[in-house]
């Protein structure tokens, strides 16, 4: 699985990747089939507060896009990865239950 992650408004630092990667741990059981996973964190430029946004690449084609407001960027990125992991699960049990 190839990770990116980028920010909008936002240098996203070592300590944040690293928490990342420490929550995306949950998603092992997807790497044979999630092919890239994109998330693009974005400090709203009026009020507080991000926008967290993600890209799910799935190798049979499939791409799926989940997005999440927060005040607390590690808030986020925690509800985040749960969003993801639920998502790989759904996909994968579409794909193969047939």
């Amino acid at each position: 699985m190839n990770l990116n992650v980028r920010g909008i408004h936002y240098q996203v630092s070592d300590e944040t990747m690293e928490f990342l990667n420490k929550k995306l741990q949950k998603l092992k059981f997807a790497e044979d089939y999630l092919q890239d996973l994109d998330i693009v964190m974005k400090r709203e430029s009026v009020g507080q507060g991000f926008h967290i946004d993600a890209q799910l690449h799935f190798k049979w084609g499939a791409v799926k896009v989940l997005g999440y407001d927060c005040y607390e960027l590690y808030e986020g990125i925690e509800a985040m990865a749960d969003k993801i992991e639920a998502a790989a699960k759904k996909e994968k049990g579409k794909v193969f239950e047939n």
